[in-house]
């Protein structure tokens, strides 16, 4: 994944939700194209912060078990105002079915209160090597890979309480 979009987990709830902020400064490099004049976080990145979101929970909840977690769907997809530099996407994730090979949420973005995205999201969940064994160690190197991650977002502190 390019862009990190989730700066800190806030909350978790194994196997029921989480809560996550990104907060949007104006070094993001995509900002100098979208729009110079009008810098705003583009939607597909704000529909990509509660997707990154839900997978930390999937993370979680399955205990790492899956080194692949991308977007498999995504449905009723509302935008309903603007994420510009100096403010704060909290994103939050509930879960509606976690499984061992897809997970379906719904999710909210917010500013200040105020709703900038909502949908719902299925997730799909795999190993590489369930497609090609030769590729365990590829698993096992994103795993590692992504728990560091998780530990620089502070998800790890929260499962340990």
């Amino acid at each position: 994944m390019k862009f990190l979009l989730v700066d800190k987990i806030e909350s978790l709830q194994v196997g029921q939700s989480i809560t996550t902020i990104k907060a949007l400064s104006l070094a993001e490099e995509y900002l100098a194209d979208h729009f110079p004049a009008f810098p705003v976080l583009p939607g597909v990145l704000m529909l990509e912060a509660l997707v990154q979101s839900a997978a930390w929970l999937v993370r979680a909840t399955q205990g790492f078990s899956k080194s692949i977690i991308v977007l498999r769907s995504a449905r009723n997809i509302r935008y309903a105002s603007f994420v510009a530099p100096g403010h704060i996407l909290r994103c939050q994730v509930e879960a509606m079915e976690i499984g061992e090979d897809t997970a379906k949420f719904k999710g909210t973005g917010t500013v200040d209160d105020q709703q900038a995205v909502t949908g719902r999201l299925e997730l799909a969940c795999f190993n590489l090597a369930g497609r090609d064994p030769k590729l365990a160690d590829a698993d096992a190197a994103i795993v590692a890979k992504l728990r560091g991650q998780f530990k620089l977002v502070g998800g790890e502190e929260l499962l340990s309480r």
